[in-house]
């Protein structure tokens, strides 16, 4: 009995082992690129990131390629699903350093509020409007999400953007992306399933 004890508990620790090493398998690491595109050579891209790296990123054969596209304040409606690029404020409210407008197919991505790396201290806010009122230093524009709202003050030269989808055409040398979320694979090399691009000389604001 005591061999076959230690047996099973053998095969547990085993059995454990092998859950947590595919549970870290399939929660692979994800970095987000800002840059510009230097080269398309098949699905790989070579970018020179914002920070003056360069890196390969390995596009997926079903890739979703979007635009990244200017638009106006007057396009953000209540109802509308928003994605805010803020500084905080001393007295709670985000000051808007960007905003994109997601198409309806695109609602509720990546919902809430977290920190974000457009600047330092920066943050992200993906949530719906609820009330959008003209006030004296812009916009003033309540944001509500699962967990809670914030009020965000867009000034009137905010850059304002949406995503329209399009196809690898606009992945081409000169161009500015942000790719939200490349995998690192086993073999070492980044991969994206979706790429943002700013279409005629935009750089993705956010």
């Amino acid at each position: 009995m005591p061999a076959l004890s230690w047996i099973s508990r053998l095969l547990v620790v085993a059995l454990s082992a092998t859950f947590m090493l595919s549970a870290s398998a399939q929660q692979a690491p994800t970095v987000r690129i800002r840059g510009t595109i230097e080269s398309v050579d098949g699905n790989t891209l070579g970018i020179k990131t914002r920070e003056g790296s360069d890196v390969k990123v390995r596009m997926t054969d079903n890739v979703a390629v979007f635009a990244v596209v200017k638009t106006s304040l007057s396009e953000i409606k209540e109802g509308s699903y928003i994605g805010v690029t803020g500084m905080p404020e001393p007295d709670g409210t985000q000051k808007a350093i960007a905003v994109h407008i997601f198409p309806e197919n695109q609602r509720g991505a990546a919902e809430g509020f977290r920190p974000w790396d457009a600047r330092a201290n920066s943050t992200m806010t993906n949530a719906t409007v609820a009330q959008t009122v003209k006030g004296t230093d812009g916009q003033n524009i309540t944001v509500k999400y699962k967990d809670g709202e914030k009020k965000v003050v867009v000034p009137p030269d905010t850059p304002i953007v949406t995503f329209v989808a399009t196809d690898k055409s606009e992945v081409k040398p000169g161009a500015k992306l942000i790719i939200f979320g490349a995998a690192k694979k086993d073999d070492g090399m980044l991969e994206a399933n979706r790429v943002n691009v700013g279409r005629d000389g935009i750089t993705p604001p956010m």
